[in-house]
């Protein structure tokens, strides 16, 4: 039995008359007598009495009415409450990022969707890359911006732009006399460095940098979070390697040097559902292509 059984019988029930039932419902009588028939025996029972003169409800099709009737109700206000909810959604960007995104990503991109989206609601919400690629999998946020590329059926990941290291020291460590401090020299140096819990990517990254060069830092903090992280080295804790967008944020008692060999860095991904049918989504997609198209083919 399905909906449309329901929905024959009720205006058959309705009518008393199968040829005005058939015109009301746009099908044909005969076929319209076939699904009534195919109802009854589907559920045993039958419903309506038929004669040449005159169609009639059986005892039990008037209490079949009055069910039907409530379940259609039903079915219709199901109906109703998901298209709410998928309208809503359509309102609604929900954006998880590493902290990149909101000094590169964020200010070229979200003043622009919110002129052209006064009603939208973006909720964003700082993570880490573990945490974004498993909400992303869920499908609990529509965008992710993280270190992590992911190519699967569901979700897809573009690149969006390359962002540098640099080494960064107290004011008065002695290495800091150097203009171009030599790879080597950071042997042994008392080094801080993000938490894997934080940062697993840029952490990896870091000790990756230093195998590759034969040095090995003396890790005398492991930071859980990038301000702890500056402050620790404004107090002369030790020295350590972070993301270029931190530059602004240096107190006057730190700076930062070069090395004679170039330091890695880390490319930064957006991640969106395959399958997403989300406006916002997809407008959100249009704009940061267009803002970031010349970088973009510049670090392809």
């Amino acid at each position: 039995m399905e909906l449309r059984h329901l929905r024959y019988f009720i205006t058959v029930a309705e009518e008393l008359n199968f040829s005005r039932a058939a015109l009301k419902l746009y099908t044909a009588q005969p076929s319209l007598s076939q699904q009534i028939k195919d109802l009854e025996e589907d559920i045993g029972v039958k419903l309506l009495n038929r004669t040449k003169r005159k169609v009639e409800l059986t005892e039990e099709g008037a209490v079949f009415l009055e069910q039907a009737r409530l379940t259609l109700a039903q079915a219709d206000k199901a109906v109703a409450m998901a298209r709410q909810v998928s309208q809503a959604k359509q309102q609604m960007l929900r954006i998880g990022f590493v902290p990149v995104a909101e000094m590169k990503i964020f200010p070229y991109t979200l003043p622009h969707l919110r002129v052209q989206n006064p009603d939208l609601k973006i909720e964003l919400l700082s993570l880490n890359n573990t945490e974004l690629m498993k909400r992303i999998k869920k499908g609990e946020l529509d965008i992710t911006f993280s270190h992590h590329y992911i190519n699967s059926d569901e979700i897809e990941s573009q690149f969006v732009l390359r962002e540098p290291l640099i080494f960064i020291l107290p004011k008065d460590h002695p290495l800091a006399k150097y203009e171009r401090i030599p790879v080597k020299a950071l042997n042994g140096i008392d080094f801080i460095i993000p938490s894997v819990e934080q940062s697993q990517t840029l952490h990896h990254t870091i000790l990756d940098f230093a195998k590759a060069n034969g040095i090995e830092f003396n890790i005398v903090q492991k930071a859980d979070n990038i301000l702890f992280h500056i402050d620790s080295i404004g107090m002369g804790l030790g020295c350590t390697i972070l993301p270029d967008y931190i530059a602004p944020l240096i107190m006057n008692n730190t700076v930062v040097r070069p090395l004679d060999v170039e330091l890695p860095h880390l490319d930064l991904y957006i991640s969106y559902g395959k399958n997403s049918h989300s406006a916002a989504v997809h407008q959100f997609m249009v704009l940061l292509m267009h803002v970031f198209y010349s970088d973009i083919k510049r670090e392809q």
